[in-house]
């Protein structure tokens, strides 16, 4: 059979300006200990790229076009750059075309970009009173139903991950609604767990509820439907004082990160960056037939127990990382409605704080759970592990965030390993377990309409355009 194949291969002559010659049984038995490149060695191989090269066959771009919002996020971001780099299409939504991430989205020719806000600012009469514990912090306020009727005209797919800009179950069910109208043959929604769905006992996390809640609606109303869970961003780790996972540098160089999580308990972890784009195309590829009918995936490509996580994070960046079991620390202003959800998580994570069996498993389900990270390296089997996060890239994400302890020393600035910030505050973006919010940027208004909206969130500004890579 491989003899059949190879004779249907078109074969390139060889060129007229290169000399064949005949090799000796020597030359012959030592032929890979040179480059059949080199000067001193001829092109003689029917193999060698040069002169036996398959003719070139068209491939035909995917004639889909894929609707996404939130697209400077780390998972909508990760899909575009994969999906459009293999010939899909792709409508994307951005709250507005700041920093970095959204232009590259914005200046891709496979992108249209529609640009504004899944809500508006109209207050609907029935929604005036604000539970900031349910659906984020700026629930209450209207759904933009114009542009989301916009996202998905053409459109054949989409991928979904619903933020709390407005009332999170709102915008979702809305986008649910347009998408059945418009016909959509897959549509991938990025959810969370409701912990108390799973056991009464156990607290919900008010923006992973909301994202619970809009996963049920898309049963509901019978959309081919996946679900994908993402675990705990390797991206996440900081060294600037943001609650959950900053990693503390201390005077001698070294960090500690301190968790609600039992440091015995394996949790879930993703490079969202790098692995949501991939595993996501692939579940489109493989389609509705395997993964449709309202199936959940979790996305994530290892699990380690914070212990763990420290070890190998220590390995990664070459400094000690050491864990310590304690209350989540709140040492910068931040919005209300994350304040409320990093509470719940602290209440939920420390149901396991003297027996690790008592910690709910953080995806809800256990057999979900127990699925990592089997099903996740079956659709992409590239991923980037935490130690290789810590190594090749998260020294670069702390220098953009103005930090120096990468740095030779004498090369900071004056500011040593206790230089936070950069000139403009930019912040590291933070994905809370399937949120993405850029904590140094949120500012909470007093005064003017901004009061009413009650958090802005800016995009990142960086000068270096070496990130996109």
């Amino acid at each position: 059979m491989a003899a059949e194949l190879r004779s249907e291969l078109a074969i390139r002559p060889v060129p007229r300006d290169i000399r064949v010659t005949s090799t000796s049984n020597d030359e012959r038995r030592h032929k890979h200990s040179r480059s059949s490149y080199s000067e001193a060695s001829p092109l003689t191989s029917r193999n060698n790229s040069l002169t036996f090269r398959p003719a070139k066959r068209p491939m035909p771009s995917p004639n889909k076009t894929i609707a996404v919002i939130n697209a400077s996020g780390r998972q909508a971001a990760s899909f575009i750059r994969v999906a459009t780099a293999v010939g899909y299409h792709v409508r994307a939504q951005l709250r507005n075309l700041e920093g970095v991430v959204a232009t590259e989205v914005a200046t891709n020719p496979n992108v249209t970009v529609l640009e504004g806000e899944l809500y508006t600012k109209d207050r609907p009469i029935e929604k005036m009173q604000v539970d900031v514990t349910r659906n984020g912090p700026i629930s209450g306020i209207g759904v933009n139903h114009a542009l989301i009727s916009e996202l998905f005209r053409g459109a054949q797919l989409a991928f979904i991950n619903t933020t709390f800009y407005g009332d999170e179950q709102k915008i979702g069910e809305a986008l649910a609604d347009a998408a059945k109208k418009a016909g959509i043959q897959h549509y991938i929604y990025s959810s969370m767990p409701d912990h108390h769905a799973y056991n009464k006992e156990w607290p919900s996390l008010p923006l992973w509820a909301s994202k619970h809640q809009v996963e049920e609606y898309v049963k509901k109303i019978g959309l081919p439907a996946t679900f994908v869970y993402t675990g705990i961003y390797n991206n996440n780790f900081t060294s600037l004082p943001y609650p959950l996972f900053c990693t503390e540098l201390q005077e001698d160089g070294s960090w500690i990160w301190q968790a609600p999580f039992h440091p015995d308990v394996k949790l879930p972890w993703l490079d969202a960056e790098h692995d949501v784009g991939p595993a996501v195309l692939q579940i489109f590829k493989d389609g509705v037939k395997k993964w449709g009918g309202g199936k959940r995936i979790a996305l994530a490509y290892e699990m380690l127990t914070p212990k763990e996580a420290c070890e190998v994070f220590s390995r990664g960046v070459g400094r000690p990382v050491r864990y310590v079991h304690g209350p989540i620390e709140i040492k910068v202003k931040i919005p209300e409605g994350y304040r409320c959800q990093l509470e719940a998580l602290e209440a939920l994570f420390g149901l396991g704080h003297d027996d690790p069996k008592k910690q709910p498993p953080y995806f809800g389900d256990i057999e979900l759970e127990n699925s990592c990270p089997r099903v996740a390296l079956e659709l992409w089997e590239g991923p980037r592990g935490l130690e290789e996060y810590a190594r090749e890239v998260f020294p670069l994400e702390e220098q953009a965030n103005g930090l120096t302890w990468m740095l030779p020393e004498g090369d900071d600035g004056g500011g040593g390993n206790n230089s936070h910030h950069n000139g403009n505050g930019a912040a590291h973006p933070h994905h809370l377990n399937g949120y993405i919010t850029t904590l140094a940027q949120v500012t909470l208004e007093s005064d003017g309409e901004d009061e009413d909206e009650g958090l802005v969130m800016r995009g990142l500004k960086r000068d270096d355009e070496e990130w996109l890579a």
